[in-house]
Order: structure tokens, then sequence, then C-alpha cells
């Protein structure tokens, strides 16, 4: 005769209901049902309750074991936690030299990089004119445009109908801004003096 299969307590119906819920909340981040990847606070609170957020804490716990983790970003001017969007991406933020193993050349990981501080140095919005001239300066003006348009497409800026630049979704969710800030910052400060071997500063 078998035996019953025993219960473990990890197998408890109330931790099984919160599994599943982990399950559909990772699954609605990851699932693309719009323009753009990510899910709303409200959207998680019709599928999974008024205690949504419980769930999207034990979503990030478990997705960091494996280098994951739930990322918040608000809407702009909300405070909401229904107007939030949810991602899932890596726990460490990506550089912007990881764009480049991403089919990104040097030069489009340049722009992007002075574009992007330039729109957060302005409230994350400037005349794409703007961002044109400034970045002339070190490229020609085709090839510019060339990599604003591909940015565009590819979620990290948004071109508005008033014919602004302002931060895109990707950027938002990808970038680690106060790590461009100090890369940016450290660039347009003094180089340190150069050492010899013997530790002695060499004079210029």
């Amino acid at each position: 005769m078998e035996s019953e299969p025993q219960v473990r307590p990890e197998e408890s119906p109330e931790l099984t209901k919160l599994e599943r819920k982990v399950a559909l909340a990772v699954a609605m981040m990851l699932t693309a049902g719009h323009r753009q990847p990510g899910v709303r606070g409200w959207e998680l609170r019709r599928r999974l309750g008024r205690n949504y957020q419980r769930v999207l804490e034990a979503a990030d716990a478990r997705l960091r074991r494996v280098g994951l983790k739930v990322r918040a970003v608000p809407e702009e001017g909300a405070d909401d936690p229904d107007r939030v969007r949810y991602y899932v991406v890596v726990a460490e933020p990506l550089s912007l030299y990881d764009l480049g193993t991403m089919g990104y050349s040097i030069d489009e990981v340049a722009i992007l990089a002075v574009t992007l501080a330039y729109l957060f140095a302005n409230n994350e919005r400037a005349p794409y004119k703007q961002v044109v001239e400034l970045l002339e300066a070190k490229y020609q003006k085709w090839r510019v445009e060339s990599v604003l348009e591909r940015l565009v497409r590819r979620g990290y800026l948004v071109r508005t109908e008033d014919d602004a630049l302002v931060v895109g979704w990707r950027s938002k969710v990808e970038v680690d801004r106060q790590e461009l800030m100090r890369a940016i910052a450290s660039l347009s400060s003094p180089e340190a003096p150069r050492r010899t071997d013997e530790g002695v500063p060499e004079e210029g």
C-alpha cells in the first residue's frame, strides 16, 4: 500500500499561493504586452491584489539569487506606487561600456553618454537642435542625426512632437545615472600627475 506523500513546510497552501503570485508577477514584468516591457503598479494590483508590493519583494529576493532584480521606475511626476512601472533587470546596473557588447560602436556609446549627461543636467529634456549642435563639435552632423535616430528607435531617447529630446525608458532602466555623471565629471577634471617607477611625480 502506497504511503501518502509528505507535505513539506515550504509547500504549505499559503506559501504555494505566494509562489504562484511571484511567478505571475515575474511573467508580467518580462512579457512585453505594450510598446515597452515592464508592467505598471495598477496592473499588478488588478491581477495580484492590494498586497502586490509584498509579492514584488518576494520576487526581488528570488531574482537576486540569479543576478537579477526588480527595478521600479516612476512615471514623470508620479509618487503613487500604482503609477510606477516595474521591470526585471540585471542586479548590477549596466554601464555604458556594456553597450559595446550589444552591437553599439564606440561613437554611438559616446554620443549616448554625452546626450544623457546633457539631458540629466537639464531636467531630462533639451531641444533636439541644441543636442545636435553640441555633438557637432566632435562628429559630423549626418553621423549625429543617424545615431540619435537609432537611439530613439531603441528606447534610450524620445523625440517629442515639439522636437525635443528626453530621456527614454530604456536609459532609465539600464543606465546608472549617478555612475554616468561621475564618469563625465572625471573626464573634465585635471589629470593627476603621472608617477615614475620610483614614485616621484614627473615634472611637466
